[in-house]
């Protein structure tokens, strides 16, 4: 069989398995009808990967915190075990004292007054809850979630501390994270625009 036969056959079978007639138009499906795509009578009505998502496993991403600290979980930690959770899983990103870098500034040397200040967790952040929240869910960065409720606690504590929000000795947990009033918190207002797309 010469090569030009081969190519002939192999065309002929592509053609096939796509669902097309030899001169390269869509071929009926199995009810006559011509598909758009020539594909009608081969994809399943399932793929048969993955499973159902169970109870548990929604809770596992079920973990959003609301400004008023609904969603708080169990547990507590302190300025001292924010340290050296801090040490461990923070001060390469974020410097020794959170200004360093390389990545954002955690602490604003800005009075509470100047704005905008910039980015940093004190002076921009309005409730403390939110950097629970994303704390838990995004750091460390390279291995986001893996932060144990406590630690995310300590190293909260230790962040606002760094701040002079909280001092040496604090603790934190659901009741006292939730009781914080950030220095911006009056800064932002709801975004009650109208006329136009809305976001929300």
């Amino acid at each position: 069989m010469g090569p030009a036969k081969v190519c002939a056959l192999v065309a002929s079978g592509l053609l096939a398995a796509a669902g097309c007639a030899p001169d390269g138009s869509p071929a009926p499906d199995a009810g006559g009808e011509p598909d758009a795509t020539g594909l009608a009578g081969h994809a399943p009505d399932r793929f048969g990967f993955g499973t159902p998502a169970s109870e548990e496993r929604v809770a596992l991403w079920d973990i959003d915190v609301k400004p008023d600290g609904e969603g708080l979980p169990p547990g507590s930690g302190s300025v001292a075990e924010g340290r050296r959770v801090y040490e461990i899983s923070c001060l390469q990103c974020h410097g020794p004292t959170g200004i360093e870098g390389p990545n954002d500034r955690l602490v604003s040397t800005a009075p509470w007054e100047e704005w905008p200040p910039g980015r940093a967790v004190g002076a921009y952040w309005p409730y403390a809850t939110t950097l629970f929240d994303y704390t838990r869910r995004a750091m460390p960065q390279t291995t986001p979630g893996t932060l144990t409720d406590d630690e995310v606690y300590a190293v909260v504590a230790f962040v606002l501390n760094l701040n002079g929000l909280v001092p040496d000795d604090a603790v934190l947990d659901a009741e006292s994270l939730r009781n914080i009033s950030m220095p911006a918190r009056d800064r932002f207002v709801p975004d009650d625009r109208t006329g136009g797309p809305v976001v929300r």
